[in-house]
């Protein structure tokens, strides 16, 4: 999110600007931020599906014996309309999923998005185990009760067992369930104890794979979870510090910054969360409470799947509370009623670019009479600057008494020097709801607007050039849509009042310059964002400073 504090440091700095040059004071600002975390206390709890324990027994100790590697283990490819699953009879791990209706690449011709790395050769949705009762279990070869290695879910959901017996007499089974018309994926982990000890273990399944970290900029992606009804996103950085969660956990995902990996328990209870992140590798482990298993009996544990796209409709339509990961940070409350917005204007003209703009003008509409109040202000102040410099002219070196006769000039025409800051303010937690929803909304993801704008969530370019460009990430090209909001912005600067300062005169003049080379990187649907909101609001200022000039 580097780019993102670089904005609001700027945006904050030109509002302090404008405020110095009003009262000539400099300002010193104060930051002072804390963050704290409570630990949620684990409380143990057993589960077994047959009769009632009987009275508990010394477990001996097992040793670890290596299993044989198998080479020609099967894979089984499930079809269904949203995505195609790979999963291998190896660890009955999921090894691949690929989404149908999203692509990797705006281009034609690219890719179906495929959602776990190649170089992820251990697959995801792997069990462990706390002790070495199940020695190898992520390399043992499952047997499946699938016919085929590929199966069609067409009508109806369908179940695929896998089981594998340990050596120990204890026998695994993983049994996936398949919607036609669902992301949603049933997983139920049976864990059969046929040996003559009893088992005292700690179960845990987790997700995996390759992720980097470097490309969190501007939004969350990492691991999180709801824990006691709370909402936990641990950036990728953290993880050292924060590698064990313990509470009520209802689900636990890793995030990207389109797409969602989670499981969600069928009846959350006193749990583990435990990550780290090796070479790039993450790891997700949701851990159980300890159970005992007595011989003869088993223990079942039921999980809900979710690996799709992370869309707040599709969350919210499986009533899992999982459409909670979608937060768009402190100014979530606004940024949400706006998605809804832009998806309705979606639905009447099927074009994101042009809901975009009906959004941006309505929104305009909503702040017109703090717009009006602002510019009525600077209009006022406009006319004010010859009185002013004459003060500035006439005190160049008694700030104290250039100040006294400024207030006294305020006080004798009635003007609120703050007036034409205030109304900016407010409107600043609008401008950033927007900002991360527009970077995060999967639906401008590969949407097209008009000629080369063809990818809403990635950044402007006409052309693509084989050198690099200062400050500019690939791919490289003439970033159109920016440079007119900097031509826009630099209006604005020409229209709004000068600051008393000479030298905060010129850093005012060279924000149009810093905002653009910002903006060069963010994405053409933010920027036809801020594109549309500068032209309606260099109208408005042109009729309101006409009205009172």
């Amino acid at each position: 999110m580097e780019h993102a504090r670089i904005f609001l440091a700027i945006t904050l700095s030109f509002l302090v600007f404008l405020v110095w040059g009003y009262f000539f004071e400099e300002p010193k600002p104060d930051l002072n931020i804390t963050e704290t975390a409570k630990p949620a206390v684990s409380q143990p709890l057993a589960q077994t599906t047959d009769s009632e324990k009987s009275s508990p027994s010394t477990t001996p100790v097992i040793l670890e014996q290596n299993l044989p590697e198998y080479t020609s283990a099967k894979d089984i490819t499930v079809n269904t309309s949203l995505y195609r699953i790979t999963i291998s009879q190896k660890g009955a791990a999921v090894k691949s999923l690929i989404l149908n209706n999203y692509r990797e690449k705006a281009e034609n011709g690219s890719s179906q998005k495929e959602l776990i790395s190649e170089e992820n050769k251990n697959g995801t949705l792997l069990v462990s185990f706390g002790d070495k009762s199940l020695p190898q279990v992520q390399d043992a070869l499952f047997q499946t009760t699938a016919q085929n290695e590929t199966v069609q879910i067409v009508s109806h959901p369908e179940t695929i067992s896998f089981s594998w017996i340990s050596p120990f007499g204890y026998t695994l089974e993983k049994k996936y369930t398949f919607r036609p018309d669902s992301y949603l994926i049933g997983l139920q982990v049976v864990l059969k104890n046929t040996s003559e000890n009893i088992l005292n273990n700690q179960f845990s399944l987790y997700l995996s794979n390759l992720v980097n970290p470097k490309d969190a900029q501007y939004g969350f992606e990492g691991p999180s979870a709801l824990i006691d009804n709370s909402l936990v996103q641990i950036p990728f950085k953290e993880i050292p510090e924060k590698a064990v969660s313990t509470g009520n956990i209802k689900w636990i995902s890793l995030e990207e910054r389109y797409f969602i990996s989670s499981i969600i328990p069928e009846k959350p209870s006193q749990a583990q969360m435990k990550i780290r992140l090796e070479n790039q590798m993450f790891q997700g482990q949701l851990v159980e409470p300890e159970i005992s298993i007595e011989p003869g009996h088993q223990a079942a544990f039921n999980y809900h799947i979710y690996m799709g796209p992370k869309s707040l409709t599709i969350l919210k339509s499986l009533n899992l509370e999982l459409d909670k990961a979608i937060n768009f940070g402190m100014f979530d409350i606004l940024a949400k009623p706006c998605l809804w917005l832009m998806n309705t204007f979606y639905g009447v003209i099927p074009n994101y670019g042009v809901a975009i703009i009906i959004m941006t003008l309505l929104v305009k509409a909503v702040l017109w009479p703090l717009g009006t109040k602002s510019y009525k202000s600077m209009a006022e102040m406009k006319r004010m600057q010859p009185l002013l410099n004459e003060i500035r002219t006439k005190y160049p070196n008694d700030k104290k008494k250039m100040n006294e006769e400024t207030m006294a000039l305020y006080k004798t025409y009635k003007i609120n020097p703050m007036g034409g800051c205030l109304p900016m303010l407010v409107q600043i937690p609008v401008f950033f709801a927007l900002y991360r929803m527009l970077y995060e909304a999967i639906e401008l993801r590969h949407a097209p607007f008009i000629g080369w704008i063809n990818d809403l969530s990635a950044p402007d370019r006409l052309f693509h050039f084989p050198f690099s460009i200062p400050f500019m990430e690939p791919p490289y090209g003439i970033p159109v849509l920016t440079l007119i909001m900097g031509v826009t912005m630099f209006l604005q600067q020409k229209m709004s009042p000068p600051v008393g300062d000479p030298t905060q005169a010129k850093m005012m003049m060279l924000m149009p310059v810093v905002f653009t080379v910002i903006f060069i990187n963010f994405s053409s649907g933010l920027v036809l964002y801020w594109l549309v909101n500068n032209v309606v609001s260099i109208l408005q200022q042109y009729f309101i400073q006409k009205k009172y000039s």
